[in-house]
């Protein structure tokens, strides 16, 4: 089962759970364990996921998260948790004051239900007010799915998503502020475009002509983009049903790129990052294996995946380009053959 499924899961058990969670360590035993361990953390490992973490504030000793995740040693990620009944708002100031008192990057509130993601994108080592990423379990969406796939711990990467965080929270920050615009717009958005496409002055009677335009305008757009999808989606189920036989399938077709070869190139970037832009690094899937390339070019290959669903294997090469392939245990043994990933692509060069 791929994470996306994992989570559709867990989703719908939620709401089967919920008449029955009384408490706040209820919430945690049923909600907030089961979620980290989809996100591949061992709930039970005190070095992994620690309990009851201390964090003290100033002269106050003994002030306590709910929990931890750990990574050397040290918190990456603070968890404060609350019953699923209460709202998350009164409580951001208590996770406030723990962030700052360690090394945490990120700060996760939540009931089980919702959940919030904070980090400290305005000021450095202090945690910013607003979210850079929520959603509720019961409604999430697959882009959320995917934005919270980055915390799983086979591609964690401290770096790549603090770089993403901020685009997420802008991103997020605008549609909130287009919706409300193309809802109620505000003079100042019908003056913009106003101003486009009428050729005088845009005087307060003019405002009042344009702002219901403007309006259906959006609306209409949006609209005309949904009917284009729906007309799109019914064309080819309606293909697919005319098609009572199978056709020959080209040999682009025949390549599926799996869930785990996806994580292994999430994990060689993970290893490179610090030597090389990951930007250079790119995935090129084939019918035998996965290759993953320096600057997309297939003279420059860095490792390849052998991945079916019975054995992982990886391909790495030598300076000679030669090729050696290397059963894995399971995914997370790529980070064993960090050395030699990292020595092919020195052996290339690092400009581009």
């Amino acid at each position: 089962m791929d994470f996306k499924d994992e989570i559709r899961q867990f989703a719908k058990r939620v709401d089967r759970l919920l008449p029955q969670i009384k408490t706040e360590e209820a919430t945690k035993t049923s909600l907030v364990m089961p979620f980290l361990k989809i996100l591949g953390y061992d709930v039970f490992d005190p070095f992994e996921v620690h309990p009851e973490f201390i964090a003290d504030i100033g002269i106050k000793k003994g002030e306590k998260v709910d929990y931890a995740i750990l990574r050397d040693d040290k918190p990456v990620i603070l968890i404060e948790c609350k019953h699923y009944a209460d709202g998350l708002d009164p409580h951001n100031s208590q996770l406030f004051r723990y962030f700052h008192t360690t090394e945490a990057k990120f700060g996760l509130l939540t009931n089980g239900v919702e959940y919030r993601f904070y980090t400290d994108l305005v000021t450095a080592n202090k945690m910013d007010e607003k979210p850079f990423f929520e959603f509720k379990i019961s409604d999430i969406k697959d882009n959320e799915i995917a934005e919270l796939r980055k915390f799983h711990k086979t591609v964690f990467d401290l770096d790549s998503i603090s770089t993403a965080a901020s685009d997420l929270k802008y991103a997020n920050e605008l549609t909130i502020l287009l919706s409300a615009e193309m809802h109620s717009p505000s003079d100042e958005f019908v003056r913009y475009f106003t101003k486009q496409v009428y050729p005088s002055v845009v005087t307060a009677k003019i405002l009042e002509q344009f702002t219901p335009l403007v309006k259906r305008v959006f609306t209409q757009i949006v609209n005309d983009q949904i009917a284009e999808r729906l007309k799109s989606a019914l064309k080819k189920e309606t293909e697919t049903e005319e098609n009572t036989v199978a056709p020959q399938l080209e040999p682009e077709s025949l390549i599926v790129t799996t869930q785990e070869e996806i994580d292994g190139f999430l994990i060689v970037k993970s290893i490179l990052r610090k030597d090389l832009e990951i930007g250079r690094i790119f995935m090129r899937d084939n019918q035998s294996y996965c290759g993953i390339l320096l600057d997309d070019n297939n003279r420059k290959p860095i490792c390849r995946f052998y991945f079916t669903p019975n054995r992982l294997r990886i391909g790495l090469f030598d300076k000679d380009k030669k090729e050696t392939k290397h059963d894995l245990d399971r995914l997370d043994d790529v980070y064993n053959y960090s050395e030699q990933i990292l020595e092919t692509v020195l052996n290339y060069g690092t400009r581009e």
